[in-house]
């Protein structure tokens, strides 16, 4: 167990120790919950437990917390004291912290790394841009913070499968066809009237420009049901391809890429209209078919087949949920953006209609990205005029820095992204801080290397006495339950600013105590410290997908 579950036990057993012996009266018990107080002079951890219980034991609060010191038998703590209206504070001896760094350093890279008996096998959906085009920044932070959130859970040991869904059907591919049909067209000089709901961006002219290279004017003479039937695979197939090389590049990768077509093509929209319609979830009228959402929370029901016969956007979406849930996952996490909101309830009515629980599918909803360059907003792209692209952004900043600054805040706050600060090679930048310790830590063990001075993993642990080597190591401590809880709440943001944290710690721990030309136990027993912050370090930026580099 690790120390706050030996701690929370030995609060419990305390507990009943004085229930026992008839100093306070028996009662229902809340969980123990264990906090790290906001100043050291209170203690190495704290609880409210006494403040918790008191009422289901009958007493008052500080009666309870004087009945668990003085009943409290555990072995790691040193003294324990009473504050303010029941809190307690417990401190505790410097043995635990050494026992501690030592399981850490035997973990080794491992550190951070969780097991589950048993673990939820889980989906998670994000990014899941048209394929008409190049992702914006808003898809970037949605690519950065979904596959940061899929590591975290990786490494908390949930069974994860990542997905991305192709909405290649509908309207928007058609539309994607006819751009690229008027520029192809326009390249061998035919009039041909450019769509009214069509795509203006330069990439549409590089797709038609390819297409000529390729084919030549193959398409020209061709039927024109015929020629925009080839250009929607073959402009999907380009935009696809580049969609998986971007987010390839940006360290965002995918177990399955889930298309929208097949869905339509194995009839599973009518299936799942026949099924709803079988159970009374679904009913016709006015010609349409409706989802009975309103039954299972929804504000109103909703249209799912219109009365023309075609289909609505949930339609496909309920099909696909389906999929999902009938592939076998526990549970389905669906990262969306702002402008989504109001879809959730009807969502979620879906699933309770499929015959799922609507908390089986979990939706994280991701607010906006403002890109800001010297304090000035940046709106429109230099090159294109347009909304700035995630590879522009990419090429400014690089991958490192765009992942850090997307992931750093919490997905439900607005995201003001710093283009200069990200540039910057300085301890502002937090991300270059972060990287800059890593690189400090290679340094240490490069010289140490070049000084034939190895590593002995029984040094004695016991010789790091100062503050800045016991504020490192409770820092450590707190990585695991950290992956823990963040994975649970679906926050990898947590994970940045640990890492930040840690590294600014670290920072302090360098500039106070030598490696070089100190006692040799002193010596071996930083070395050891160092390589822990070092691999734990490495695992938290692996979380976030941002290289650990030796050198800055």
């Amino acid at each position: 167990m690790s120390i706050k579950e030996t701690l929370a036990s030995s609060i419990l057993e305390a507990t009943q120790k004085a229930i026992a012996m008839g100093t306070i009266k028996d009662g229902k018990l809340p969980e123990v919950l264990l906090t790290v107080p906001p100043q050291k002079e209170f203690g190495d951890f704290a609880t409210n437990f006494a403040m918790q219980a008191a009422k289901a034991l009958h007493c008052s609060p500080r009666v309870l917390a004087q009945a668990l010191v003085d009943n409290l038998a555990a072995p790691y703590v040193e003294k324990a004291e009473i504050a303010g209206p029941g809190f307690i504070n417990f401190y505790l001896k410097q043995d635990w912290l050494y026992e501690l760094l030592e399981k850490i350093v035997k973990a080794g890279d491992e550190y951070g790394n969780l097991k589950q008996e048993n673990p939820e096998k889980i989906q998670l959906e994000y990014v899941s841009a048209n394929p008409t085009g190049p992702l914006h920044v808003g898809h970037g932070r949605g690519a950065a913070v979904g596959s940061a959130l899929a590591n975290l859970m990786l490494a908390a040991g949930y069974n994860v499968e990542r997905e991305y869904y192709i909405n290649d059907a509908g309207n928007q591919m058609d539309n994607l066809a006819a751009s690229v049909n008027a520029r192809y067209l326009a390249l061998f000089a035919v009039e041909c009237e450019f769509p009214e709901n069509g795509y203006h961006g330069t990439d549409i002219i590089d797709t038609a420009t390819r297409i000529k290279a390729k084919y030549g004017d193959k398409f020209v003479k061709m039927d024109e049901a015929e020629r925009l039937a080839q250009f929607k695979i073959l402009a999907k197939e380009e935009k696809l391809a580049a969609l998986k090389e971007d987010l390839k590049a940006f360290n965002c990768e995918f177990d399955v890429w889930f298309s929208e077509q097949t869905l339509h093509d194995a009839n599973c929209i009518k299936e799942v209209c026949d099924y709803l319609l079988g159970t009374g979830d679904m009913y016709e009228k006015d010609g349409a078919l409706w989802l009975k959402s309103s039954a299972y929370g929804d504000d109103k029901d909703r249209v799912v087949i219109r009365d023309n016969g075609v289909p609505t956007y949930l339609a496909a979406d309920i099909a696909y949920h389906r999929n999902k849930f009938q592939r076998g996952f526990d549970r389905v996490i669906n990262l969306w953006g702002a402008d989504h909101h109001g879809y959730i309830a009807r969502m979620k009515a879906a699933v309770g209609a499929l015959g799922y629980k609507p908390e089986q599918l979990e939706v994280l909803i991701l607010q906006m990205v403002s890109l800001y360059r010297d304090g000035e907003l940046v709106k429109m792209s230099k090159r294109t005029g347009k909304s700035v692209t995630l590879n522009e952004l990419v090429e400014e900043v690089g991958t490192d820095a765009a992942r850090y600054f997307f992931i750093m805040r919490s997905i439900d706050s607005q995201l003001d992204f710093d283009l200069t600060l990200a540039t910057e090679h300085s301890s502002d930048n937090p991300v270059y801080y972060v990287q800059y310790a890593n690189a400090r830590i290679c340094s240490i063990m490069h010289q140490m290397s070049e000084e034939g001075i190895g590593i002995d993993l029984n040094a004695p642990l016991n010789s790091l006495t100062e503050e800045v080597e016991i504020d490192l190591i409770k820092k450590l401590g707190e990585y695991e339950e950290l992956i823990a809880s963040s994975a649970r709440e679906r926050a990898p943001h947590r994970i940045a600013h640990y890492a930040y944290d840690l590294a600014g710690m670290f920072h302090s721990f360098y500039n106070q105590c030598r490696v070089l030309g100190v006692n040799k136990d002193v010596q071996q027993a930083r070395l050891l410290l160092i390589q822990a912050v070092g691999h734990t370090l490495k695992h938290s930026l692996s979380i976030l997908g941002v290289s650990a580099p030796e050198h800055m």
